[in-house]
């Protein structure tokens, strides 16, 4: 469809602020890199502004290792991902279409966002990887775009948010491609149950996203960066600096609003990016090629679905059967719904022949389980990776009541749980395995535990404690969960090895040891011993603080 369309009449620009703000200096973070400063002579912004991105947003995690070669894999298109982007005809190259019809105006002499394309200039194996991770998705997503009456610059902002990553997660709790928080996903109709995370379903979560852009761009009269900035900070963060800024009779731009770090920087990443793309050639980049022809089918199955036997009846691997929809935790689909699946369109009437010939009862595996003595809902449910609802739901169960030596129909895996490499469960076991430190011990969580009580008696930082069990912070925890505790240091490569840099820090208004800590991985005691903090227990505003941090862990 998009292959054959004629450029749509956008002769104006969308409302966009790129009006340049001078703020107070502060020292830089990259003390022999004042490339924000180069950018224009008028413009001096903190250094985290100009911090150069390395994956996606700053934080984000990628527990599915070569994920981007899976979903190469599913789509058998390993010579058309590799061709040349100059080999490949304007219209034929879904890039290159979007690139026609990009809308937002960029600045040239904007610091910020000068630092950011540098650094997607200087990496195109990066853009490369990210290119592949969207090759199946992208179409869908310019299409439902288009449909909407969206910029074609939002199809660039998952580079942003998650490098293209539908696995991708923060510690702030947000997961997927559009990197949803749970609250902001359900109010945007995001499921998520132990089953399934409508914030990974592809379908879903762009849906969701561009409701919640949409909003966004209303809210902020017309202003994408001001909805681009609520989109990654929250509307309320925004508004609260617009009204400040009025009330001190201060612009109120993009540029000139008092926002988080990685806000400032956020934005500029998605200008850097649209500016590369609409001038690859004066930019001397080669955007890598994606077919502009739609690859992948939305099927409803129509009830729960073993993800093994889907991948056989699809002919694919059912590592690329999850990597395709990685809404699906488990190893079935939700008894609940939704039932549809993603398939290439090579492999579609494969699937739709065998989904013909299979009854909904053959869609699972069942066992036929006898009750024994001291068993309950929840061991049995443990015991076949399922749930005590679905047990109840299939064997008509009022309550949670059962008794020995009656029996049981349960659902199970097809194949061993270790098969569904890309399911929760094996991406979490994945995570917890990578060495992290000399030492492993595992901590059995018990009633009102919390991470930072077992943090504190295992003397780690509690966001490594979360990051080494792919958890937020915040994250609650449950009776019985087993979690991986590492101490001493993991003997490094030369390619691990620490790079040192000393820098000054300068305090911010909400600013605490603990928050300053956690930012550079650092520990406390450090700060104070750097800075002869004993027995100061607060910090101020524009107080200055001595660092010294490892540059391969910031």
């Amino acid at each position: 469809m998009l292959a054959g369309c004629n450029l749509t009449e956008h002769s104006e620009q969308r409302s966009l602020d790129n009006k340049n703000t001078s703020t107070d200096v502060q020292s830089s973070l990259l003390a022999n890199d004042d490339i924000c400063e180069k950018g224009d002579a008028n413009l001096r912004q903190p250094h985290e502004d100009c911090q150069p991105p390395s994956e996606g947003v700053i934080e984000v995690e990628h527990p599915v290792e070569n994920i981007e070669q899976t979903l190469v894999n599913a789509l058998k298109i390993h010579d058309d991902i590799a061709e040349s982007s100059q080999e490949v005809m304007p219209n034929a190259n879904l890039w290159f279409y979007v690139a026609e019809q990009l809308e937002f105006d960029v600045p040239s002499n904007q610091g910020r966002i000068i630092a950011q394309k540098n650094w997607y200039l200087k990496h195109p194996n990066y853009m490369q990887r990210v290119s592949n991770r969207a090759s199946p998705f992208l179409y869908y997503i310019v299409d439902r775009l288009e449909a909407e009456g969206m910029p074609l610059d939002i199809a660039l902002l998952p580079i942003v948010e998650s490098a293209f990553d539908p696995f991708a997660y923060s510690h702030g709790r947000a997961a997927g491609m559009w990197q949803f928080i749970p609250g902001t996903g359900k109010n945007y109709g995001m499921k998520q149950t132990w089953w399934y995370d409508g914030r990974r379903d592809i379908i879903e979560s762009t849906n969701g996203a561009i409701a919640y852009l949409k909003r966004l761009h209303k809210m902020f009269d017309g202003n994408w960066l001001h909805a681009l900035a609520a989109y990654n900070s929250g509307e309320g963060r925004v508004m609260r600096s617009i009204r400040k800024n009025k009330r001190l009779g201060k612009p109120t731009d993009f540029w000139s609003l008092d926002l988080p770090r990685e806000t400032r920087a956020y934005v500029p990443k998605l200008l850097a990016l649209t500016d590369i793309l609409r001038n690859r050639e004066s930019n001397k980049f080669a955007w890598p090629s994606i077919k502009n022809t739609p690859v992948l089918d939305i099927v409803d199955v129509g009830s729960q679905i073993d993800l093994s036997k889907a991948a056989n009846m699809a002919g694919l691997t059912t590592a690329e059967l999850q990597a395709l929809n990685p809404g699906f935790n488990r190893w079935a689909t939700d008894p609940d719904g939704p039932h549809h699946l993603l398939i290439p369109l090579s492999n579609l009437d494969t699937f739709k022949v065998a989904l013909t010939q299979t009854p909904a009862s053959d869609m699972l595996n069942w066992v036929r389980y006898k009750i024994r003595s001291g068993d309950s809902l929840d061991k049995i449910a443990n015991k076949y990776n399922t749930t005590t609802d679905v047990i109840k739901e299939i064997n008509n169960l009022k309550t949670s009541r059962i008794i020995a030596g009656k029996h049981l129909l349960v659902p199970v895996a097809l194949k061993s749980i270790e098969e569904y490499a890309l399911s929760a469960d094996q991406r979490l076991k994945k995570t917890q395995s990578v060495v992290r430190g000399s030492h492993k011990t595992e901590h059995k969580v018990r009633s009102g535990d919390t991470l930072w009580d077992i943090a504190q008696k295992h003397k780690v930082a509690v966001r490594d404690l979360a990051k080494w069990n792919k958890m937020a912070p915040r994250d609650p925890l449950k009776v019985g969960m087993n979690l991986v505790v590492w101490s001493g240091k993991p003997s490094m490569s030369v390619s691990q090895s620490a790079i040192s840099r000393n820098i000054t820090y300068r305090v911010r208004s909400g600013d605490s040891l603990s928050r300053i800590a956690n930012r550079f991985n650092v520990s406390i005691q450090e700060i104070v011993q750097w800075n002869n903090l004993q027995g100061k227990k607060y910090l101020q505003p524009g107080q200055k603080l001595k660092l010294t941090i490892d540059v391969t862990k910031t």
